[in-house]
């Protein structure tokens, strides 16, 4: 019997094809999309103050580069990026709290929290445009 068992197990684990549940995407999305609200985007919301805060002539140049389309487009994924760590991170908070834990509840949760960020996206994205 073992024998058997032992030829059926794989002999790597290849993680980009294993098809991983909704609330763990959600969970890695999570993860993912703060390291990325911390690396890249502290340094340029610093950079965005410094030129907000320098001197008329900067501020102006800062104006220009977001009323350009390509940056305003650009700009919604980090927006998606905060958003959605902020809806993970409240069904996180939940989830700690015990609130959801059953399955059902969580893979409902999981939806939620993917649909809140795209539709806060798309709402706040209209509202700038």
């Amino acid at each position: 019997m073992e024998a058997k068992l032992h030829h059926k197990r794989p002999k790597h684990l290849n993680l980009l094809k294993i098809k991983q549940p909704l609330p763990a995407v959600v969970s890695i999305l999570h993860r993912i999309s703060g390291a990325l609200l911390f690396f890249p985007g502290i340094p340029l919301l610093l950079c965005g103050l410094q030129m907000l805060l320098q001197s008329s002539q900067s501020f102006e140049v800062l104006q220009d580069y977001l009323r350009n389309p390509v940056i305003k487009l650009a700009l919604l994924l980090p927006l998606w990026f905060f958003l959605h760590h902020l809806c993970a991170g409240i069904r996180h908070v939940l989830l700690d709290l015990q609130i959801g834990i059953v399955l059902a509840q969580a893979r409902t949760s999981s939806k939620l929290v993917l649909a809140a960020g795209f539709l806060l996206t798309a709402l706040i994205g209209w509202q700038l445009w």
